[in-house]
């Protein structure tokens, strides 16, 4: 009976439909039909050969595509540890090493490059291998979420029977553990192989001119060089390559799967040796995981070998302001990102909001709309930014030099966290609880609001904060839609960087600093509210 009130409370047939409207047009009009022309452009006659024909290019494949491996292998390696000991064990000080290690993570890639520009030797600077130690930073936050939720249910009576028939630590490893994480393995290997392949501003910053990834080629063809059609060529190729990997890493994963029923087991270290594996592992990586950011800031108050407040000051100087000296205002590229950034959180709120509660509604076709939203994740920022500028570029929707531009490619990249934030929560909902309101007598829009509504409300704060962040570190898609005077905080800050002289290097670090601060706050919030895993770890 209860079950038949339940199913007379549904919402009417036409309210889903109308609930996912405006993600479904917002997907369609700035995801779909950017790609959509990007691919008109491939197809041009003698576009595709003349863009695979350009010296060098093989060259800059062979780079992305080697780093990206190099980079995912030590990533696994360097993670392996961490992933363990903090899935396993208890002890003081475990929520901050894992903050120390999921901060980065949240991080726009251009503050990590910042970073380890301040890090590194100079004779490191302009080279691979500045370019991958900045990437195993970056991703080990990768590694430890989904490497770590697998060692969590590792059934400890498994190991225990194998070390009572005596088998060796390494044997152990390589014959129990090791087949029981290859799923966990595979797909953080795939998470991370998909960010370093697609690398923009942690290369652009640290690889110099020899090291471009295909990503920074896109963008130099595109703006420097005014080949269009090339860039879209290499767009399209890499999303080829990329949607090969997701489809071969999905294969994979499907055939090493594991059923393991172990609850997750963290204990605290009972013997010397844990107890020395756990301060050890963690001390090493709360250091490894901070120093960089430590460096950057410090590097931020020292000029001549001094410490000094002259880069902090002067980012509101007259000197540094379009026309006088630099051409670059810091200050009002920081004025910039915050309102985009509010702007890009607000447009990601409303659409992700409505888009989740039709997913959460929907019998059957809103696991369409979910995956629709989810696809500009698997696209590079890069490519979505190339598209939108080629394709709003002429009457009668001629939207290049509208400011609202640079945050609706931001709410694109943004919204899908949103999604995945609250749809969770909406399918965790008990179905008796919407049966217990049509019981008591409430209409379908009344128990939708309150059963359904009101339970996103608490998640949502996080989800809007975490969008703001990363609005205020998009980097790839804001290169081609930033106008001169509409410079965001990333654009400002690889520019700063890119001078000669110490003041303007050390504005760039202060800049970062202020970045670095201000999403470390919002990772706190959404933290908090229990939504940090959205971001993808």
């Amino acid at each position: 009976m209860e079950r038949d009130r339940a199913a007379l409370n549904r919402l009417p047939r036409w309210a889903v439909p109308a609930l996912a409207a405006i993600p479904a047009a917002g997907l369609a009009m700035f995801f779909a039909f950017p790609l959509v022309t990007l691919l008109a452009r491939v197809v041009r006659p003698g576009s595709f050969a003349d863009a695979l024909d350009t010296p060098g290019l093989g060259r800059v494949v062979w780079f992305t595509l080697w780093q990206a491996a190099l980079s995912t292998l030590l990533t696994l390696v360097v993670g392996f540890a961490p992933a363990y000991v903090l899935a396993r064990y208890r002890f003081a000080g475990r929520r901050a090493v894992l903050a120390a290690v999921t901060v980065p993570f949240m991080l726009p890639t251009v503050v990590v490059g910042a970073a380890f520009l301040a890090l590194l030797p100079h004779s490191w600077h302009d080279s691979a291998r500045a370019v991958i130690v900045a990437h195993v930073f970056f991703n080990v936050a990768v590694v430890v979420r989904l490497l770590g939720s697998m060692w969590a249910v590792v059934p400890e009576q498994i190991t225990a029977a194998a070390r009572t028939l005596g088998a060796s630590p390494w044997q152990l490893l390589r014959h129990v553990v090791l087949p029981l994480l290859r799923p966990g393995l595979l797909a953080a290997g795939t998470v991370v192989f998909l960010f370093t392949f697609t690398s923009f501003g942690t290369v652009r910053l640290l690889g110099g001119p020899a090291n471009a990834t295909l990503e920074v080629e896109i963008a130099r063809r595109a703006t420097s060089l005014g080949d269009v059609d090339g860039a879209a060529v290499l767009s399209m190729l890499q999303f080829v390559v990329l949607g090969l990997v997701v489809w071969l890493s999905s294969r994979f994963q499907r055939a090493a799967t594991v059923q393991m029923a172990g609850a997750p087991s963290v204990r605290r270290a009972r013997t010397p040796g844990q107890r020395w594996l756990v301060r050890g592992v963690a001390g090493a990586t709360a250091l490894v995981m901070v120093v960089p950011l430590a460096v950057m800031v410090s590097r931020s108050l020292r000029l001549g070998g001094r410490w000094s407040l002259t880069a902090w000051r002067a980012l509101g100087r007259t000197e540094v302001r379009p026309g006088i000296g630099l051409g670059i205002d810091p200050l009002a590229s920081l004025y910039t990102s915050l309102r985009f950034a509010a702007v890009a959180a607000l447009i990601s709120v409303v659409v992700g909001t409505l888009a989740a509660l039709a997913i959460g509604s929907a019998r059957r076709h809103g696991r369409l709309l979910d995956i629709g939203l989810m696809l500009p994740l698997g696209t590079s920022a890069v490519t979505i930014g190339l598209g939108i500028l080629i394709t709003f570029d002429t009457a009668p929707i001629d939207w290049r030099a509208e400011w609202w531009l640079i945050p609706v490619g931001h709410a694109l990249v943004a919204t899908p966290f949103v999604v995945r934030a609250l749809v969770p929560v909406l399918r965790a909902i008990p179905t008796d609880q919407r049966a217990a309101a049509a019981v008591l007598g409430a209409s379908p829009w009344r128990a939708w609001w309150q059963v359904d509504v009101r339970r996103i409300t608490a998640p949502l704060v996080g989800a809007a904060g975490l969008a703001a962040a990363i609005s205020l570190g998009e980097f790839g898609a804001t290169t081609f839609l930033t106008r001169s005077g509409r410079e965001t905080m990333p654009i400002a800050i690889a520019r700063l960087l890119g001078r000669a002289g110490e003041v303007p290097r050390a504005q760039g670090f202060a800049l970062a600093s202020i970045l670095l601060a201000a999403t470390a706050v919002i990772a706190a919030i959404a933290d908090s509210r229990g939504v940090l895993d959205a971001r993808g770890t």
